[in-house]
């Protein structure tokens, strides 16, 4: 018998746009139950240095609401493994701009130990929340 499939996709989803989508939809197609993190805003200031345009509870709604994902949950821990503990994901998904990187390989070995795959997606190139924020400067 073969074991259930677990999705996580964690990220800001800030400035939901079409790079999420294709993340989500590309995450649920290689599992059997798709768990999406939403970062919460304090965590993303700290990380970044900026406050996200949309506040958590509007992006957890958004994320909520995309047939591709099963479950949402607010992720504010630092610590993969805490994370794997709550959630118990088989497979962990993030966007190959991680691939080879540093923190990507140090992802890969920390999950390896407790026999979880990281799956790389293709990164969406022609938009992002970055470049959203940068658009959106310009104009105001």
């Amino acid at each position: 018998m073969s074991q259930r499939k677990i999705g996580y996709a964690r990220g800001a989803f800030d400035l939901f746009h079409v790079g999420h989508v294709n993340l989500l939809r590309r995450a649920r197609a290689a599992c059997d139950y798709l768990v999406v993190g939403v970062v919460p805003d304090e965590t993303l200031t700290a990380r970044k240095g900026m406050r996200p345009v949309v506040p958590l509870g509007e992006r957890v709604d958004i994320v909520r609401s995309m047939r591709f994902v099963d479950e949402v949950v607010v992720d504010a821990s630092d610590d993969v493994m805490e994370t794997w503990r709550q959630v118990g994901f088989t497979h962990f998904f993030k966007g190959d701009d991680w691939r080879g990187t540093e923190k990507g390989q140090a992802l890969e070995a920390t999950l390896s130990q407790v026999g979880v795959e990281v799956v790389y997606f293709p990164y969406t190139t022609t938009t992002s929340s970055t470049g959203l924020r940068r658009a959106l400067d310009m104009l105001g």
